[in-house]
């Protein structure tokens, strides 16, 4: 099934490898510089929706990308061209990137809304209704602290100043989170719009994984589940999950729409 590894795919490979090492054993920050920022704070910097692609959090988060990299990319050269597919790969990373900063935008949108109203009319009631909606209530561990604020202080003191005060911090600090902290890097987008073109071109091939499930699957399947698992993750809203799911799914519907429309003019 496999061939030998073809030219773009390990130059990628020798790229992202190099580079974490350099981070790793030179201290050279490049995850801080070339991870993605929201778009409109203040560290954003256009080719960071370039650069984040390779950049990794860590040896796993490395080891997954390239894997799949490994396995999957030179089948995908083979089918494009080593010019194509370079397109390719950098087009998926590049909208998957676009749509993770565009969910962050519409969730900031969201908060913005919500902070304003209770500004205009301030209510525990609107309060209880943020916390429900964009912290799960305040009731996930790491917001403990702020789970009486919610439940007991704010409804018991609606007119304390401080309190009221302390309320509008939390409300922003939501908000600023997204704004000065959002950050995403990795190849992930684009490894998944290699994945999807894998299963999309050739769902009846077999594939057997290096971990579970240990007998061969056709590639049609091995996809429809890596689409769920996202599509879960997305709904879920796990706090604990660091996961950028909607890059994932940005990275295969580019590489679906690349496909499907023929954009590259693949002979």
């Amino acid at each position: 099934m496999f061939g030998a590894i073809t030219p773009v795919v390990r130059n990628l490979l020798i790229i992202n490898i190099g580079i974490y090492l350099i981070e790793n054993f030179m201290g050279i920050p490049f995850s801080d510089w070339f991870s993605v920022k929201y778009i409109f704070s203040e560290s954003f910097q256009p080719y960071q929706v370039f650069t984040y692609m390779f950049v990794h959090a860590g040896f796993g988060h490395l080891f997954g990308n390239m894997i799949g990299l490994f396995f999957f990319g030179p089948i995908m050269e083979n089918y494009f061209g080593s010019n194509k597919f370079l397109i390719f790969y950098l087009v998926c990373g590049i909208g998957a990137g676009f749509l993770h900063n565009a969910i962050d935008y519409l969730e900031v949108q969201q908060l913005e809304s919500a902070i304003a109203s209770f500004k205009a009319a301030p209510s525990p009631e609107k309060f209880l209704a943020f916390a429900n909606k964009f912290a799960d209530g305040f009731t996930d561990p790491r917001f403990r602290d702020l789970y009486d604020l919610v439940n007991k202080v704010y409804p018991e003191n609606p007119n304390d100043a401080i309190v009221l005060n302390n309320v509008n911090g939390v409300m922003e600090s939501f908000r600023d989170r997204i704004v000065y902290l959002s950050s995403m890097l990795g190849a992930s987008g684009a490894v998944f719009g290699i994945l999807f073109g894998f299963g999309f071109l050739y769902p009846n091939m077999e594939v057997r994984l290096l971990f579970f499930p240990f007998f061969p699957i056709k590639a049609i399947y091995l996809i429809t589940g890596f689409v769920a698992f996202e599509i879960y993750g997305i709904l879920e809203r796990n706090p604990n999950d660091n996961i950028a799911h909607f890059a994932h799914i940005g990275g295969m519907l580019f590489a679906f729409i690349l496909i499907k429309f023929d954009l590259l003019k693949v002979n």
